[in-house]
């Protein structure tokens, strides 16, 4: 995805894989530019090279918090971890304290109920602790807590040669003020506020006393506010941010449209992907977006942001329309090689903290993607056919154009018809597709390829945009350009299938190298090709067998490089693990070219493999090791979970193996030969609307059938089904 990892080598960009995510049972909120991860107690371990902490703005505010009663940790008994609720909610208790060989305080005399969650840069906290003994509790609570300020890329492991000014703490009555002034200028500060007052508050710890009789409950509440370069941050009463909270929580609950199945697990599947969507998104200016992925990721990313949108476009289009208003907001306008920045380029990634403030990285604005502006142009087509809003394609051709104006006259850089990419920026980043890490472009002996590079799946999308620009162009009245936009398409098609096409692996090359030589391997990539329709149909189903053969397929879904070639590692971030999101991407390819079996058997596999990850939650990605009967995927160390296009992933599963296809302009939704996986024997959906009308529905299997029933239909729209 957005960050690379090298096989043996040490990258300006590697994520260093010190503290295993997966292991550490994290529990993470996230609310605008803040989110929050927490030991599964509750608490956050500190460490320079661990995640947990409380972060906003790109800067690590809060990097360790813990509870003790008289010195002893609490001990944990379960937790609840976010879903539709907004919040985190642990329970624990006091251990055996024992005083002259003697228990005291016999384990599980207290009960200690902590809920957790975030509202515009602060982080609330409700302690209730109970005494259910028959005898009056005399004790005292100790919480530590630390803050270190440093840069989300320290946290990954990047090394910094200076550092600003850590200053004095200010302690007033009941809270700490704990400041850092960057080398950037800006004065960063975390507010840790304690009620009732501490019997001794210092700069790293509190000590509160708890007297309760039988059956008595005390409450303390702790918040911690962050104050950034852009947003300053104020606490609420806890009542009334928990209310505030709720209520946003509902609002982004209320989707254009739910899914319900019969199958327990699939509903949870889907019922994590719409909480985790819900937390990701955050309320710009130009609409929602979704953030890429937590802890790496909290910011716009442009490649991400449009396939989430893709991904959910059929039952929440204003996502896309969000996405879409952001990145033409941003989109380059004059040549910054330093940002890999030119005229008409989509945003890669955006970020705020002091590295990328001082640029010490190029990515406080940075443009160094080859897909992104594409995807753009197809996300504009899409969402037009979608819900038929021509006023709003009105209002973004400009940029459309510009994004066209870029791949003919700066993606092209060496005039030959397909789009390269080679960095500007020299700290920016080498590869520039999806498969992003430094070693992820290489060719069949091992050999890295020079660039400039031109991706397979690039080409597809270049192509798919100029179709989906020629529709925008038609509905605005542009037949000329139109007609024009078509004809590139089908040159590019052609030139495609001459270039990129290998008898000799069965398949489509990933790239081309600075040479024109192709890098003959088989990689997941293929798959795009058959989601953006560039690929020929008979080719198309030796792709399908290609992706779907023992090499390529793990038994859990697709691997993002086949076991035959020279570099693959089961544990390589881009060499050999699986992906939810390119298995979406492949999955819709395939029904594209009516091999909707293969859609489903993807569907089907991630849903078993969901079933071994923590809260139902698909990560990033996972390793792509053989399925091995009685034995779970294997996760990988430093994935982001949640991540908002491996959310978005079950949506466009379930699109493809039903064959949905919807269209505002004819005002129809129809399903080509739709199936359904074994383990659901029925799917509906509520309050699907098709510009202006909605309908219910519900889909039942029938062997190797599915019969389609409408349940309720308000407004004029037409269900077809295609057998």
């Amino acid at each position: 995805m957005e960050s690379t990892r090298p096989s043996a080598e040490i990258v300006s960009h590697h994520i260093l894989a010190t503290a295993n995510f997966a292991d550490a049972r994290a529990r993470v909120l996230k609310d605008g530019d803040t989110f929050a991860i927490f030991d599964h107690d509750g608490g956050i371990k500190s460490g320079r090279l661990g995640e947990q902490g409380i972060y906003h703005e790109g800067t690590r505010l809060l990097s360790g918090l813990r509870m003790d009663l008289e010195g002893r940790p609490l001990m944990f008994l379960g937790s609840t971890a976010g879903g539709d609720s907004g919040q985190l909610a642990m329970v624990l208790t006091n251990p055996d304290l024992v005083e002259d060989d003697r228990v005291r305080l016999p384990f599980g005399t207290l009960h200690f109920g902590l809920r957790t969650f975030l509202l515009r840069g602060v982080c609330y906290q409700q302690l209730r602790v109970k005494n259910h003994s028959t005898s009056r509790v005399d004790t005292w609570l100790s919480i530590a807590f630390a803050a270190d300020f440093i840069d989300i890329f320290e946290v990954s492991g990047q090394k910094r040669t200076q550092r600003g000014t850590t200053l004095a703490a200010d302690i007033c009555s009941n809270q700490v003020r704990l400041r850092y002034l960057g080398l950037d200028g800006v004065l960063r500060q975390l507010t840790v506020q304690f009620t009732p007052l501490p019997a001794e508050l210092s700069p790293s710890a509190a000590k509160l006393d708890l007297l309760l009789e039988p059956q008595q409950e005390a409450e303390l509440l702790l918040t911690f506010a962050c104050k950034g370069g852009l947003f300053d941050s104020q606490s609420l009463p806890f009542e009334q941010a928990r209310n505030v909270m709720q209520a946003k929580v509902a609002s982004y609950s209320s989707w254009s449209c739910h899914i319900q199945t019969s199958s327990g697990q699939t509903n949870a599947w889907i019922d994590r992907a719409v909480s985790d969507l819900r937390m990701m998104t955050t309320d710009l200016p130009t609409g929602p977006y979704p953030y890429a992925g937590l802890p790496w990721f909290n910011t716009p990313f442009g490649r991400d942001g449009i396939i989430t949108a893709l991904e959910c476009l059929w039952l929440r289009p204003n996502l896309a329309r969000g996405v879409l208003g952001y990145l033409a907001s941003t989109q380059a306008t004059a040549v910054i090689p330093a940002q890999d920045a030119e005229p008409g380029k989509i945003l890669h990634e955006t970020r705020q903290g002091e590295m990328a403030a001082l640029g010490e990285l190029p990515f406080s604005q940075y443009y160094g993607s080859a897909d992104a502006t594409p995807l753009f142009v197809l996300l504009a087509g899409a969402y037009y056919e979608r819900t038929g809003d021509v006023a709003f394609a009105k209002s973004i051709w400009s940029h459309v154009e510009a994004a066209l104006n870029w791949i003919d006259n700066y993606g092209d850089c060496d005039g030959d018809g397909f789009v390269e990419y080679r960095r500007a920026s020299a700290t920016g980043l080498v590869h520039q597709g999806w498969k992003d890490s430094d070693d992820a472009i290489f060719h069949s002996d091992g050999t890295p390829a020079d660039g400039p590079i031109a991706l397979s799946e690039v080409q597809a999308y270049v192509f798919a945009a100029r179709r989906a620009a020629a529709t925008l162009a038609k509905a605005l009245g542009c037949a000329e350009r139109a007609a024009q936009l078509n004809e590139a398409a089908s040159a590019l098609q052609q030139r495609f299938e001459d270039t990129f096409w290998s008898e000799k692996i069965g398949t489509y090359a990933l790239a081309l190298d600075g040479d024109k030589q192709p890098c003959l391997l088989r990689t997941s990539n293929a798959g795009h090709c058959l989601f953006a329709g560039i690929a020929n149909p008979a080719r198309a189903l030796q792709v399908a067998r290609s992706l779907l053969a023992e090499d390529a397929y793990s038994g859990w879904g697709i691997r993002t490089l086949a076991t035959s070639e020279i570099r693959y590692n089961p544990m390589g971030y881009h060499n050999g693990s699986i992906w939810p999101h390119d298995n979406a991407i492949i999955a819709r390819g395939l029904a594209r070219y009516g091999l909707a079996e293969g859609a489903v058997q993807i569907l089907n596999n991630l849903l078993e493999a969901g079933m071994h990850f923590d809260s139902d939650r698909m990560p990033e990605l996972f390793c792509g090791f053989p399925r091995d009967p009685g034995e779970g995927p294997v996760f990988y160390p430093v994935a982001c979970s949640p991540q908002a296009w491996a959310a978005g992933s079950v949506f466009l599963l379930l699109q493809a193996a039903l064959g949905l296809e919807i269209s505002a302009i004819e005002k129809q939704v129809s399903f080509t030969r739709p199936q359904l996986p074994r383990s659901l024997d029925e799917l509906r959906v509520y309050n699907l609307e098709i510009a202006g009308a909605t309908v219910d529905l519900l889909l039942v299997r029938r062997d190797h059938d599915v019969g389609v029933n409408v349940l309720r239909r308000d407004g004029n729209v037409q269900v077809i089904v295609v057998k």
